[in-house]
């Protein structure tokens, strides 16, 4: 598998397909126990502050072999370089717990879980921040690109509902999964109702917002049934495993960001060049997102290192070790189930060959394409913002290089 033999995930990524298509609550303190790729990508996230705050410069330290230095916790976050950004999330959160109530306060407690624990409301950030490049001048956030984020996060929620289910997850943003306190069957159907509510305030933006999310939430289920199509399997190419990412990451970061174009009526290549952008955004994240399963130290993470080798996910690390010269022995190692003398042989000889600066070498193309698609809009406080989110993806590829 080589640079010259990579079919790309989207025939043109430039150009992507008009259906295929950051912000973190404040932070006091790390509770005890967070997961260590966590961790590290609130650590890539401080990275990108070291541009505004040079006088924490000294407080950071190297890490390497999955050990964490002392710096300090992220408090803002990259779109906030967007001045109406804060309060326009302030609003939207209010409005994303309010959007699930229902007339049964059980079912409003299961479907709250997540909201309530937070997160980092990344792709509703992508909306308000893509509908901002309409205006010269920063402004509030329209009701209809506030709307747009509520969506797009419902579904991001109904998923995480539904992927702790079939992970069989106990702990979800620091916090019980619903899946654990609740039990499957209402995990499931607490994920559906997130997706109706989703779909219901989609219909309210009109039609093409409404189609472009149906056809993204079933680009998610087939990201993901194509994954577990391939469990376990050592002829998993790396176009099934893009193809994958695109359905179950990029693909909901693209219509973020093509939802915010929609509500703000921008012309049809600006909303292709956004969904670009939030298309590679996606891409990229995912595969860091990968080589830090395979990086990290087992004691910090709260899991084993090279956990998607336990569950049969091989990654395109793993996928680009297979084709390289160690990969005669990686191949038996894999293919079944696996004990831990198993997977951590594995794992070494991962981290010994070319795979992971292979994978991350391709996470950088995604990353360079997304910010070149950022170059064919007009200057905006939007476009500022995506442009720093942007930085702090690339600091996240860099980061993940040196682990």
């Amino acid at each position: 598998m080589t640079d010259q033999t990579r079919t790309p995930a989207h025939p043109d990524p430039a150009h992507p397909d008009p259906a295929h298509p950051v912000t973190a609550r404040p932070v006091t303190a790390r509770p005890e126990g967070v997961p260590l790729k966590t961790q590290l990508r609130a650590r890539c996230y401080d990275a990108l502050r070291l541009r505004f705050v040079p006088a924490i410069t000294s407080r950071m330290r190297p890490f390497r072999d999955g050990q964490l230095a002392s710096w300090p916790v992220a408090r803002s976050n990259p779109l906030q370089v967007i001045p109406s950004m804060t309060a326009d999330l302030d609003r939207l959160e209010a409005e994303l717990t309010a959007s699930v109530v229902s007339t049964n306060p059980y079912l409003t407690e299961i479907a709250t879980h997540l909201i309530s624990a937070g997160g980092k409301r990344v792709r509703p950030g992508f909306t308000i921040a893509s509908a901002a490049t309409a205006n010269p001048v920063d402004q509030p956030a329209s009701n209809e690109a506030v709307t747009g984020g509520i969506a797009v996060e419902l579904v991001h929620l109904g998923s995480l509902y539904h992927d702790d289910v079939m992970d069989e997850a106990n702990i979800r943003r620091t916090v019980d999964s619903v899946n654990a306190r609740w039990g499957n069957l209402r995990a499931i159907l607490a994920g559906d109702y997130l997706l109706a509510r989703a779909s219901e305030l989609a219909a309210s933006l009109g039609v093409e917002v409404a189609g472009l999310l149906a056809n993204t939430i079933a680009r998610l289920c087939e990201g993901q049934l194509l994954e577990l199509q391939h469990t376990f399997s050592v002829d998993r190419t790396e176009d099934l495993y893009l193809r994958s990412i695109e359905g179950k990451t990029a693909s909901l970061l693209a219509a973020s960001c093509r939802i915010g174009a929609i509500v703000a009526d921008l012309p049809q290549s600006q909303a292709e060049a956004l969904s670009t952008f939030g298309y590679s955004y996606g891409m990229a994240f995912q595969v860091v997102d990968d080589v830090l399963d395979l990086v990290s130290n087992e004691s910090e993470m709260g899991k084993p290192t090279g956990h998607d080798i336990e569950e049969g996910v091989y990654t395109l690390p793993i996928l680009y070790t297979l084709d390289g010269p160690t990969g005669r022995q990686l191949r038996p190692l894999l293919g079944g189930p696996v004990d831990d003398a198993a997977r951590l042989e594995a794992v070494k000889l991962v981290r010994d060959g070319s795979g992971i600066p292979m994978a991350i070498d391709r996470a950088r193309e995604f990353a360079d394409a997304g910010r070149k698609a950022l170059d064919e809009l007009p200057p905006s406080a939007g476009v500022n913002g995506l442009n720093a989110a942007a930085d702090y993806l690339l600091s996240s590829v860099e980061a993940a290089a040196s682990v």
